[in-house]
C-alpha cells in the first residue's frame, strides 16, 4: 500500500480544519499581542540606554526558557488569577488552552521585534534626522514619516522571525489544552503513528513559510510603495484568518469535550468515548495530550466534560492522600471527595492500569529479581527510565522511601519508547503500566510490589460539574462500565502500539467496542 493510499492520510486531513484553524488563531493572536507591546516599548527605549538594556535583557531571558515550560507555567498562574477574580469580583475566565498559550507565545515574540526595531531606529544616519528637524518636523512627524519607513526592512525582519518562532512553538501548546498542529505530533509519538508525526511537522513548516512569505510581500510592497504587493500580502493574511473561523462555527454549547492524557491508552479510550457519544447522537470534540493536573483542573472548571482517570492518580496527586486503602474503600472515598467538587465518578471501566517497575525477563532472572524488594540491593548499579511525570509524582517518592531505591542514572523518555529501550538494554528498569501489552510483546516482567507502595489504579470515568445531571451523557457511557477487563485492554494497547492503519486510536476503539458488545 502506497503512502497516499494509507487511510491515516485521509484521517489526518479530516482533522486539518480544526487543528490548522486553532493553530493559526492562537499564533496570529499571540503575534499581534507581541507587536502591540514590543513596538511601542522599542520606540520608547531607543534613546534610553538603561531602559533599552533592561528590556532586551528580560526578552533574552524569556528566550532561554524552554517553550513547553513557558507554556505550562502560564496555566497555573492564570488558574490562581481566575480563582482570585471569581472570589473578589464575581467573575472568572478560562485558564485552559487559548489564553495561556497566547500569553506565553506573545512573550516569545518580543525579543526579535524589540531588538530589530531598536537596531533599525538607531541605525538611521544622524544627518537624515537633522534634515528632518531642519525642515520643521516634530519628533512625532519625524518618527512616522522618516524613521519608521527607513527602519522598516530591519523591523519587518524581526516580525518575520517572531512569526516563525511563534508558529513553531505553538505546536507545544497541546498539553495545556490548546488545539494546534502539535496534536498530530503528540498523538503520533504516543501511538507510533509516524504518518501523523510527519503530517504535523510538514503542516507547521508550510504554515510558517506561507506566513513568512506573505509578510515579505507586505514588506516589499511598503518599501517599493507598491499598493498591489501590500494588498496581496495583506489579503493573504486576512484570507488565512478568515478560513480558520469556519471550523469554530460548527461548535455548539451542546458539544461534549472529551479529555485525554499523554499516553496511547488515553487516546484509545477517548476515541471509544467519542464513538459512544456519536452512536447516541451527541456531538463531541477532543482535547488530548494533557498532563494529569491540567486535565483534572480542566474538568473541574468545565473546560472539558469527561475523561478517564485512575484511582491511584486521584488519590495521591489530586487529593494528596498518603494512606493506601483497599480498592473498594479507595473508590468509595474518592466518590465522596469528588462529589464535594460536584465531579461525578460515574463508575469503573473494569481494568487497572497501575505503575510498575519493569525489566527484561532475562536480566531479572539472571539477577534473581522478582520484586521491587529484590531490586533494591542492585539499584545503585542499574539505570531507570520513566515518562515525563513520574519522577515528580508521589509514587516515585513512596517507592524510594519504602524500598530505599537509588539508581545509578535516571532518564526521561516518551512512554512508548521506554519499552523498546529496556528491551534493547539501553536502560535496565522502566516504569511501565500493568495494562500495557508491550510488556508481553518485548518479553518483559513487571516486578511485584510486596510492600504496596503503589496504590490501586482502577480506570474510572469522571464527569464535569455541569454534567452532574446529564442523563443523555450518562446513558451513552454506562454500557462501558465494568466491561473492559485487563486482558482486553492489554490487547487494545498492543494494537495501538503498531505502525499501520489499524493501529490508529479510532480503529482500536472500534475493535474494543466490538469486544465489549460480544460479552
Amino acid at each position: 500500500m502506497s503512502l497516499f493510499s494509507d487511510p491515516r492520510i485521509a484521517q489526518a486531513f479530516s482533522y486539518l480544519p480544526d487543528y490548522l484553524g486553532s493553530h493559526v488563531r492562537v499564533s496570529l493572536t499571540a503575534l499581534m499581542l507581541g507587536l502591540i507591546v514590543s513596538l511601542p516599548l522599542a520606540i520608547l527605549a531607543r534613546d534610553r540606554p538603561v531602559l533599552r538594556g533592561i528590556l532586551l535583557a528580560i526578552a533574552s531571558i524569556v528566550q532561554t526558557v524552554p517553550g513547553l515550560a513557558l507554556l505550562a507555567l502560564f496555566y497555573p498562574l492564570l488558574l490562581v488569577l481566575a480563582s482570585f477574580t471569581l472570589a473578589s469580583f464575581g467573575f472568572s475566565f478560562s485558564a485552559f488552552g487559548f489564553l495561556p498559550a497566547v500569553l506565553a507565545l506573545a512573550l516569545y515574540s518580543t525579543l526579535p521585534v524589540l531588538r530589530n526595531t531598536i537596531t533599525g531606529l538607531n541605525g538611521i544616519d544622524a544627518g537624515v534626522l537633522e534634515a528632518a528637524k531642519g525642515v520643521g518636523m516634530t519628533e512625532r512627524q519625524s518618527l512616522l514619516s522618516v524613521e519608521l519607513p527607513l527602519a522598516l526592512p530591519v523591523i519587518m525582519a524581526g516580525i518575520r522571525t517572531a512569526a516563525v518562532w511563534v508558529i513553531g512553538t505553538a505546536t507545544l501548546s497541546t498539553p495545556i489544552g490548546q488545539t494546534s498542529l502539535g496534536n498530530y505530533i503528540f498523538a503520533g509519538l504516543q501511538t507510533q503513528n509516524w504518518v501523523f508525526v510527519l503530517f504535523g511537522c510538514a503542516a507547521a513548516a508550510v504554515l510558517a513559510i506561507a506566513v513568512d512569505q506573505l509578510l515579505a510581500l507586505i514588506e516589499t510592497g511598503l518599501q517599493g510603495h507598491s499598493r498591489l504587493r501590500t494588498a496581496l500580502g495583506s489579503a493573504g493574511i486576512v484570507a488565512l484568518v478568515a478560513a480558520t473561523l469556519v471550523p469554530t462555527l460548527t461548535l455548539t454549547s451542546s458539544t461534549y469535550v472529551v479529555g485525554a492524557k499523554t499516553f496511547a491508552e488515553q487516546y484509545v479510550l477517548s476515541s471509544l468515548i467519542r464513538e459512544r457519544l456519536r452512536a447516541a447522537g451527541l456531538s463531541s470534540a477532543q482535547r488530548e495530550g494533557l498532563g494529569s493536573n491540567v486535565v483534572f483542573d480542566a474538568l473541574a472548571t468545565g473546560n472539558i466534560d469527561i475523561y478517564v482517570d485512575y484511582s491511584g492518580t486521584l488519590w495521591l496527586n489530586q487529593f494528596h492522600q498518603t494512606e493506601i486503602k483497599p480498592r473498594g474503600e479507595m473508590i468509595a472515598a474518592l466518590k465522596e471527595m469528588l462529589a464535594k467538587q460536584n465531579i461525578t465518578l460515574l463508575g469503573e471501566l473494569g481494568f487497572e492500569n497501575a505503575y510498575a517497575l519493569v525489566m527484561r525477563r532475562k536480566q531479572a532472572d539472571e539477577l534473581g529479581i522478582h520484586s521491587i524488594a529484590d531490586l533494591a540491593p542492585h539499584a545503585s548499579e542499574l539505570s531507570i527510565a520513566s515518562d515525563y511525570e513520574f519522577f515528580s509524582r508521589p509514587e516515585w517518592a513512596a517507592l524510594q522511601k519504602v524500598y530505599g531505591l537509588s539508581f545509578k542514572t535516571q532518564r526521561t523518555m516518551q512512554p512508548d519508547f521506554m519499552y523498546a529501550a529496556v528491551a534493547a538494554g539501553e536502560v535496565d528498569v522502566i516504569t511501565g503500566y500493568t495494562s500495557d501489552g508491550l510488556i508481553a510483546k518485548y518479553d518483559l516482567v513487571a516486578l511485584d510490589d510486596p510492600k504496596q507502595a503503589i496504590p490501586p489504579y482502577d480506570a474510572v470515568l469522571l464527569l464535569a460539574p455541569r454534567r452532574l445531571h446529564d442523563e443523555a451523557l450518562q446513558g451513552a457511557l454506562k454500557p462501558l462500565l465494568g466491561k473492559i477487563d485487563i486482558t482486553t485492554m492489554r490487547e487494545a494497547n498492543l494494537r495501538a502500539s503498531g505502525s499501520n492503519a489499524d493501529s490508529s486510536p479510532d480503529a482500536v476503539a472500534k475493535w474494543l467496542w466490538d469486544q465489549i458488545k460480544a460479552r
